[in-house]
């Protein structure tokens, strides 16, 4: 099979096992792009919960959450690790994106995706993971996601090298796959779920993984 053939076979495969994943579960687009920050280097597990602390406190509005002292942030998003660090990271994604569009998210999803990638890459804290599930899950834009599982999945499968590096990763799937966001969402999301439950880093379960066909 070519490439094309054998990313749709693994996405019809994954799809008709675990039906649409309905990701990124959030409110807003503000909301995605906190989340995106927090989720780094942690569990979703423990963004969920300092996403419900920033709801509480009426700060998942971006003016608000900027105008917040940071010791009141760090307190906030404690539950997702890293709280110190991940406050200057929102810190600095929300001053580029109040100049960037004045936090008017259908503005910043009109303008040309690779522009609005390379900015969102210049923004200190904002690596190339976290600036695709921006440009995916809040603004709308075919920008495919991939990460730790991805690798291990296709690598695992013969795919791609171990070592392959994000930006070659993404090409793997944008060089071949037509510029659908919907397509890409749900693609990374089902691969999230497949790394989760069968393609673990110790004792893969290949043997009920919905991608077995391709072994």
């Amino acid at each position: 099979m070519s490439r094309r053939e054998t990313l749709h076979a693994c996405y019809d495969a994954l799809l008709a096992a675990h039906g649409h994943r309905a990701w990124w579960p959030a409110r807003t687009p503000f909301e995605v792009c906190v989340g995106a920050v927090l989720t780094q280097n942690t569990s979703w597990k423990g963004v969920e919960k300092a996403i419900e602390n920033l709801d509480a406190a009426g700060a998942l509005a971006p003016r608000v959450l900027r105008s917040l002292d940071p010791a009141r942030v760090e307190a906030l998003i404690r539950p997702a690790g890293h709280f110190r660090v991940k406050t200057r990271r929102l810190a600095n994604l929300l001053e580029y994106l109040d100049a960037a569009c004045g936090f008017d998210f259908d503005a910043l999803a009109a303008r040309p995706m690779d522009a609005v990638r390379g900015e969102l890459l210049e923004v200190k804290g904002v690596g190339p993971e976290t600036a695709d599930c921006i440009l995916c899950y809040a603004l709308g834009m075919p920008s495919f996601v991939v990460d730790a599982y991805t690798r291990r999945i296709l690598s695992r499968h013969g795919l791609v090298p171990e070592d392959i590096d994000y930006h070659e990763l993404r090409d793997y799937f944008m060089d071949v796959l037509d510029p659908d966001t919907a397509l890409f969402n749900d693609f990374h999301a089902q691969l999230v779920r497949v790394g989760n439950l069968y393609c673990k880093a110790r004792s893969p379960r290949c043997d009920v993984c919905p991608l077995s066909f391709m072994r």
